[in-house]
């Protein structure tokens, strides 16, 4: 059948629905060349007429015709309602798998209703006298065929990205006007609204984009008008001819309404003409507000957490055990209606008909009563779950749980659907969230963030709007205040206190410990030490004090089950006490140990953990199911449990930190080391090469720096030319630090480690490693060098020991004992404490000794031939004045009396400029980025001798390595 001649037919059709409805079908299917239903699909378990489906409002109804994964249809006779047409889809396409495409037909108008996941809605519309249009041809195939090409192309993220620019862009030139920026957003947060209600029908069409367009060029009028709208919408009552629905939650109750210039008015005209119907909640908040708060605009084009991301934590934290519940109700459900009994092991006196169970009606009426019971009992468990999120933003980890709620109840519902019980509608709301917030704009938004994910999915879903007022203060539920302190009473200060909830979900702010004072400020940071004394270390990150406060109310029964984000290094170092808290005092059951993620415009790496007080049984680390999760966010051997051991202390140290611009070029420190002093002094006592954690893994940069060390400043002056650089770069740095000993000995640098320079004074070399690096390198420097406080240096000079440091053994446990800084190409942090003061030396014979020593010198020598080979380098001699009695002793030459003779200091350089760029490539990151076959082999030689001076094989595993290492750590703590 072509075209006209179906046009042609159905022009004429006068039939009721149901003589022509089936008709019409198999002739759409014939014009477009599709199998009809019978012949696809014999048997309809795809492709049929009169699918049977649960439907909200109660009972079982049917799509007139259905197709798995292509489309729901619905039909009505000739110009009856194809909007109930579609509301009737809307309340089963559940039932009918979700079709991407929801259709409706009265035989005169083809409506195709897009129902795919994430995107904005569309229709398309083919009214029969347009059917033989090339464009609705291809629609009609589309539907038959391909329904991908008829997904919008113009998806809700899209949408949302857009209206978060125009907006953003309107609330700039406001502030730009001399507006108040929180005046501003306050504002356009209620014009946000008002566009999304106008294109949900919760205002008449119209409504408030016809006040831009009527009086968009008079600013003041446009004020007016629309202060009049907030105030019908604040107590609901007529505005013009139109009844306005009485909105209430506070949100339009004294609405300031401030003036827009004539190009705003335009603006926000245009914004309106996006689908507002469609934008993301679950970016919204996050978008707009970077829009809104001019301290954030610079991150409105970065990329926003996604709902799926969200999903990962709130699905473990707050869905398993409800969804857990649901599992649990519906098995004894199922029983009920099959056997009258809770368990299908009790004893069922009904009879048996072809193998199933009858239930006579008297019991089957009271099955059927106690199924009521039980499904009233789970809705209303439902009902009363509350969630906080204590670091909430704008929003979006309380919306997404919201909505993962809500389609637990719907679940629940069409359950009920299904078995005739049709007294039930959703009721799970956004009055069961909790949020703070100390950002005002953040705050704000927060809230109508919900109320627009929330008022989307009841629409979405064929739910009608009915409560009055539409929504709900919030005065109760939400806190523009500190999640962590409590200042209420200065004096006082103590944890914030949390509102009494089931779940706590939340990404709190990250802040390395080095970065709180400067950025909260000192008075606040004193008083957050002051509340968390014993409980959070002062190095820590801000999101740890979040973990200790959901710790403090777990205990007291407050909360039940906690799921927060964190940085990744929350896994080691100060970070890991928080968890090492929660262990001792809970238990960790799920945990993301290291995952993408978007922090303030910015991709960053962060750990998710979920933590309660013992009582969930199933643990989940990184979705695989494990026996337990330790504090380090691994499973198996707790290295955690390691302790110190007073053999491995005063050996490993952090280097010196200057906490100010210590470091000069060499082409100054040369010029330094050739000036004379009025004491007879050399500069080479404070002049020398600084060692940073980029020159072991880079190569050096040629920097130096000027230590005094411990000298007082009457001693120091005397290094003229050294002293004087200081007081010039340094002093009006330090002079300002806020902790007094730094201002006052502005000329030293701020830790100097001094019981570092005791251990090391004896030793004519010593180790060094990066303090955090991808691969952990152990290098040899000698007594001329400093290193700072970017290494760690440990004062040991022999063999053995660099041998035992550079093995697989220590690494593996360092790398246990230690925390991976975003993913593993940014390293890891080596700290002395953890990684090297608990860990178990080997004790080995004479000969083991010496195995680990032959090894190591030859992994040393080679790694140095291929770093400067012989034939691109030349030697050049450094000479200048120097003392005995400094740093670069055991190169003087020609000493007098007083110990003061040359220096002589014999370096590597590059034989010329071509060379000097072929050894620009030639760094210890780039070689064990390679790790050649010699490189592998040596490492290899090393491994088995060190493995061999503790007695284990030398393939010994991983995980059987640490074991034994923990075991030993253990055994060598002990009295």
């Amino acid at each position: 059948m072509d075209a006209s001649v179906f046009i042609k037919k159905w022009k004429k059709v006068d039939l009721r629905e149901r003589s022509a409805a089936q008709q019409h079908f198999l002739d759409l299917c014939e014009l477009v060349g599709h199998s009809k239903p019978a012949e696809l699909d014999p048997t309809g378990e795809s492709f049929t007429f009169e699918r049977g489906a649960s439907i909200h409002d109660g009972g079982e109804g049917w799509a007139d015709v259905w197709k798995r994964n292509f489309f729901g249809w619905e039909y009505k006779g000739k110009h009856h309602d194809l909007n109930a047409a579609y509301n009737q889809l809307l309340r089963y396409r559940e039932a009918l798998e979700n079709p991407p495409l929801l259709v409706v037909c009265d035989m005169d108008i083809i409506k195709i209703h897009t129902n795919f996941t994430n995107t904005t809605k569309r229709i398309y519309e083919i009214k029969l006298h347009e059917l033989d249009t090339p464009r609705n041809l291809e629609i009609l195939r589309n539907l038959f065929f391909d329904p991908e090409k008829l997904r919008p192309g113009y998806i809700s993220v899209a949408i949302t990205i857009e209206a978060a620019r125009c907006i953003g862009e309107i609330a700039q030139s406001m502030r730009t006007r001399g507006l108040a920026p929180q005046a501003v957003a306050h504002f356009l947060d209620r014009c946000i609204f008002c566009l999304f209600a106008e294109d949900v029908d919760l205002l008449p069409v119209g409504s408030f984009s016809g006040i831009l367009m009527k009086s968009k060029d008079k600013p003041l009028a446009v004020q007016k008008k629309i202060s009049t709208l907030f105030t019908a919408m604040a107590d609901g009552g007529d505005y013009g001819n139109d009844d306005i629905r009485h909105f209430n939650g506070n949100l339009f109750n004294n609405a300031e309404v401030l003036e827009l210039s004539v190009r705003e008015v335009a603006d926000l005209l245009q914004a309106s003409g996006l689908n507002w119907s469609a934008v993301d909640a679950s970016i919204f908040g996050t978008l707009f507000e970077r829009g809104l708060d001019p301290a954030k605009r610079a991150q409105l084009g970065a990329h926003y957490t996604s709902r799926a991301d969200i999903e990962v934590l709130v699905e473990p934290v707050v869905m398993a055990p409800l969804r857990r519940e649901w599992a649990e109700t519906r098995a004894v459900l199922e029983n009920l209606l099959k056997t009258g009994k809770k368990t299908t092991a009790a004893e069922v006196a009904d009879t048996v008909a072809n193998g199933q169970l009858t239930l006579s009606a008297p019991a089957k009426k009271k099955a059927q009563a106690e199924v009521d019971i039980l499904l009233h009992r789970f809705l209303t468990r439902l009902q009363q779950v509350k969630v906080l999120d204590p670091a909430c933003g704008s929003g979006n980890f309380l919306f997404v749980t919201l909505q993962m709620l809500k389609n637990l109840e719907k679940e629940v519902l069409d359950y009920a659907l299904a078995h005739d019980i049709t007294d039930y509608r959703p009721a799970v709301g956004p009055w069961q969230l909790y949020g703070i917030e100390i950002n005002l704009y953040a705050y704000d938004l927060a809230q109508m963030t919900i109320w627009i994910g929330y008022l989307q999915w009841m629409r979405n879903n064929g739910y009608h709007l009915t409560d009055s007022p539409v929504l709900r203060p919030m005065e109760n539920n939400f806190f523009n205040k500190d999640a962590i302190i409590d200042l209420t009473d200065p004096a006082n200060p103590r944890e914030a206190e949390w509102p009494r909830v089931d779940y706590v979900v939340g990404n709190p702010p990250f802040l390395g410990g080095n970065r709180i004072r400067k950025e909260l400020g000192d008075e606040y940071v004193n008083t957050l030490f002051q509340v968390y004394k014993d409980k959070v270390p002062a190095t820590a990150d801000l999101c740890c004090y979040w973990f200790e406060n959901a710790l403090h109310h777990l205990q007291n029964g407050i909360i039940n089950r906690v799921g927060l984000l964190a940085t990744q290094g929350i896994r080691g170092g100060a970070n890991r006490e928080v968890l090492n808290h929660i262990k001792e005092n809970g238990d960790i059951f799920f945990a993301v140990s290291d995952k993408e993620w978007e922090l303030s415009g910015a991709n960053v790496h962060i750990s998710m953990v979920g933590f309660d007080m013992g009582e969930e049984i199933l643990h989940i680390l990184d979705g695989v199911p494990v026996n337990s999760i330790n504090p380090n966010l691994t499973t198996n051997t707790n290295v955690t449990t390691a302790i110190v051991l007073t053999t491995n202390l005063n050996i490993c140290y952090m280097g010196p930190s200057p906490k100010g611009p210590f470091d000069i070029a060499e082409e100054l420190a040369l010029s330094f080391l050739m000036q004379p002093n009025p004491h007879l002094r050399p500069n080479s006592d404070v002049v020398r090469p600084v060692i940073s954690a980029t020159d072991i893994g880079n190569g050096h940069r040629a920097m130096w720096t000027i230590d005094f060390a411990m000298l007082p400043a009457e001693m120091a002056a005397f290094y003229e030319a050294p002293f004087k650089h200081l007081e010039t770069f340094v002093y009006p740095i330090r002079s300002q630090n806020n902790r007094q000993a730094y201002a006052e000995k502005w000329w030293q640098y701020a830790e100097a480690r001094p019981g570092m320079r005791d251990s090391l004074a004896p030793l004519a070399r010593f180790i060094v490693t990066p303090g955090i690096s991808k691969h952990r390198l152990f290098v040899w420097k000698y007594a001329e060098s400093m290193c700072n406080q970017g290494t760690h240096v440990f004062a040991r000079s022999d063999d053995f020991f660099f041998g035992v440091l550079h093995s697989r053994v220590h690494e593996l446990w360092a790398r246990a004992m230690g925390t991976q800084l975003r993913e593993r190409e940014s390293g890891f942090r080596y700290t002395p404490t953890s990684c090297f003061e608990t860990f178990p030396l080997p004790l080995p014979t004479e000969e083991q000794r010496e195995a680990i020593a032959v090894a190591a010198r030859e992994l040393d020598a080679l790694r140095n031939n291929w770093l400067k080979p012989r034939e691109w380098v030349v030697t050049e001699m450094l000479e200048f004045p120097g003392s005995q009695a400094g740093p670069w002793a055991r190169y003087i030459t020609d000493a007098d009396a007083n110990g003061i003779g040359t220096v002589r200091y014999p370096r590597l350089a590059p034989r010329d400029s071509a060379h000097r760029e072929m050894l620009a490539k030639r760094t210890l990151t780039n070689l064990y980025n390679q790790r050649p076959a010699w490189l592998d082999n040596a490492h290899r030689q090393l491994d088995a001798a060190v493995c061999a001076a503790y007695g284990w094989a030398p393939d010994i595993s991983d995980d059987e390595l640490l074991t034994k290492l923990l075991a030993l750590n253990s055994e060598r703590a002990q009295p």
